[in-house]
């Protein structure tokens, strides 16, 4: 019975030691990226700051701005973002770098305005996103395009770097540094291929992203657009001697037309 109560005692001895030795071990170390690491779709490269300012100045990020980042990383984009008073969100697949966003965002005293979730930015709703950043590779670019495509019309998109294949930038500026150091930007265009009416005629639009080509017809006699372009829901076309400016509402488009000193008002629907 004694030994039987000296085995416990010493074996409730050892536990307290062990625990104690427990609490005095050093807390596991912070994780730290590495330039170059592996992630899901592309290895880890950070944005220089430089290239990041002239991102958000192309975009024109106000406070009044949600943007959205994609593979967001450390959250350097998102927290700059954040510091111009916009709402900014995080997109993350690695979560150690969601838990390091997180506390960067602390550090900036902006994790007020700046988000960031462990996600998959292939399966995430961007529909709230005013803005949209990016610095993935062409390919993935490409797989994002049709999503980015059917946003609003307005949304501002800005890469470090790579383009979305045919569609054209509508802006782009090297910062001068190296390597990585080319911003494009896109406005996601209004989806207006098809037949327009109007009280005369008909407006026929064949669309390429912001571009556009096609014919007007009014009164008999049909002529062939030229220099048509969207921008958001702004559209801008010539026919003839006259130059079309309007913007794109739902089914319809309202403008003015100016041909020679005079403007005149019109619309159009579907």
């Amino acid at each position: 019975m004694i030994a039987g109560n000296w085995a416990r005692h010493w074996c409730a001895v050892l536990m307290i030691f062990a625990l104690c030795a427990q609490a005095q071990e050093p807390a596991s170390k912070e994780f730290t990226p590495s330039i170059g690491q592996p992630g899901k779709d592309v290895v880890w490269v950070p944005s220089p700051q430089a290239l990041i300012d002239k991102m958000l100045d192309m975009a024109k990020v106000t406070p009044e701005d949600y943007v959205i980042d994609l593979g967001s990383g450390d959250g350097r984009t998102v927290i700059s973002a954040a510091k111009r008073g916009a709402r900014a969100l995080g997109i993350e697949y690695n979560p150690d770098m969601v838990a390091l966003s997180r506390r960067n965002a602390e550090a900036a005293l902006v994790s007020h305005r700046a988000a960031f979730v462990q996600g998959d930015i292939f399966e995430s709703d961007l529909s709230q996103a005013t803005v949209i950043t990016l610095f993935l590779l062409p390919e993935l670019n490409l797989k994002l395009r049709p999503a980015i495509l059917s946003l609003k019309p307005g949304t501002r998109i800005a890469s470090n770097t790579f383009t979305m294949g045919e569609w054209e930038p509508d802006e782009s500026f090297s910062v001068g540094c190296v390597p990585y150091c080319t911003v494009h930007t896109w406005i996601v265009p209004a989806r207006v291929e098809g037949r327009w009416k109007f009280a005369h005629g008909e407006l026929v639009l064949r669309q390429e992203f912001q571009k556009l080509t096609g014919t007007l017809g009014n009164g008999g006699s049909t002529v062939p657009i030229s220099g048509g372009r969207l921008r958001g829901d702004e559209i801008y076309f010539v026919a003839g001697d006259s130059e079309y400016h309007g913007r794109v509402l739902g089914n319809a488009i309202e403008g003015a037309a100016k041909s020679g000193g005079g403007t005149t008002a019109w619309r159009m629907r579907r």
